[in-house]
């Protein structure tokens, strides 16, 4: 295949959507979110990390603090692309995030 015939098989191609955890190993607490496309949403958060300028400053000084060493990051759950035309996943992810905190953080403190 030629570069150009990659390049339209990669869009083509669904990026994995679900839920993720940026887990601190050290004292237990975790930021959980959604995306449409987990790789990239990981990636995101590694690199405003890593650079000092992730939104949640207690991620951020945590990370800060303690190092990149002690956090994880993971994916927990997959949704699978719907065949329907014009699907919208906002709501199954939603739903999905809901039973992840619910899992996670049956205290009620889901962390970050």
């Amino acid at each position: 295949m030629d570069r150009k015939a990659l390049m339209r098989e990669y869009k083509k191609t669904p990026r994995p959507m679900g839920i993720y955890r940026v887990h601190n190993t050290t004292n237990g607490k975790a930021l959980i979110g959604t995306s449409r496309d987990l790789p990239s949403a990981l990636n995101r958060h590694r690199a405003q990390l890593r650079f000092g300028g992730h939104p949640n400053r207690q991620l951020q000084t945590d990370w800060s603090t303690l190092g990149a060493d002690a956090f994880e990051f993971e994916v927990l759950d997959t949704l699978s692309p719907s065949d329907k035309p014009h699907y919208d996943p906002t709501e199954d992810l939603q739903m999905l995030e809901k039973l992840w905190l619910q899992k996670l953080a049956p205290s009620g403190d889901p962390g970050y």
